[in-house]
């Protein structure tokens, strides 16, 4: 898998963690976003098979982000608090992941 392929597939993960944590563009947007997460995640396995720390974080995230929007069905504060602790997990890795490949002195 091509850098330049993680490296677009954490952008987006970045960009939906950042609207479920605003949520500025309404629910449709959010569900969305949930799959964003989640289609990066698949797309960025192949690289998490080195080991690498930040993919875990970045299923950590995801996992947590969709099981919060389950919770939101069921009861909507406790949803709310593990969705935006998913999205913030999400954020992280994305960063993690940016550092461990030098993003942005190396190309």
């Amino acid at each position: 898998m091509s850098v330049g392929l993680v490296r677009a597939a954490l952008l987006l993960a970045a960009v939906a963690a950042v609207e479920i944590l605003l949520g500025l563009l309404g629910t449709a947007a959010d569900v969305i976003a949930l799959a964003a997460i989640v289609l990066a995640l698949v797309a960025t396995a192949p690289a998490g098979r080195s080991g690498a720390g930040w993919w875990s974080l970045l299923a950590a995230g995801a996992c947590l982000s969709v099981l919060g929007a389950l919770l939101a069905l069921v009861t909507e504060p406790v949803g709310g608090v593990v969705a935006v602790l998913g999205a913030v997990a999400v954020l992280a890795a994305a960063v993690l992941a940016a550092a461990a490949s030098g993003f942005p002195v190396r190309a």
